[in-house]
């Protein structure tokens, strides 16, 4: 597995990886404490994982749900700077995507913004197939934003 459960134990490892700026630059600035960092670990509709090289941390992902059935959701993720580049997201993001759907989810998505070409390339070589294009900001992006759909591995 490429990829495990983020905890308690994690939570000052995560507060340094979003303090990086090239780690934040991705996130919206957002740089969040280590208070923080605990009570989204603690968020009832959202998972958080630590993406392993070996047994090496070296990246996070989430993967968030819509309340009520059909099952729906969709991941966020990204490597340290010096995890990138290797294929690891990829394949951590491929095999999570598809443990979900191998869970009863109907349906999970991505939604990287435009101008990160390389996010929309690593999340394609994942298995996310790209539905649309140019949705204006929201409460959820500060920029225009493509929307991706897993389709299986």
């Amino acid at each position: 597995m490429t990829y495990r459960a983020a905890t308690d134990d994690d939570v000052d490892l995560l507060a340094a990886w979003h303090a990086d700026p090239e780690v934040a630059r991705y996130w919206d600035d957002e740089r969040p404490s280590a208070a923080e960092i605990r009570d989204r670990l603690a968020r009832p509709t959202v998972d958080h994982w630590i993406v392993l090289d070996g047994d090496e941390p070296v990246g996070f992902l989430q993967s968030w749900w819509e309340e009520g059935e059909p099952l729906r959701g969709g991941l966020d993720g990204f490597l340290i700077p010096s995890a990138r580049g290797r294929g690891l997201m990829p394949r951590a993001a491929r095999e999570l995507a598809q443990s979900l759907l191998d869970a009863g989810w109907a349906e999970v998505t991505v939604d990287p913004y435009e101008w990160n070409e390389r996010a929309v390339h690593a999340w394609a070589r994942a298995g996310f197939v790209e539905v649309s294009r140019g949705h204006p900001p929201d409460e959820d992006h500060t920029a225009p934003w493509v929307l991706m759909r897993f389709s299986g591995v």
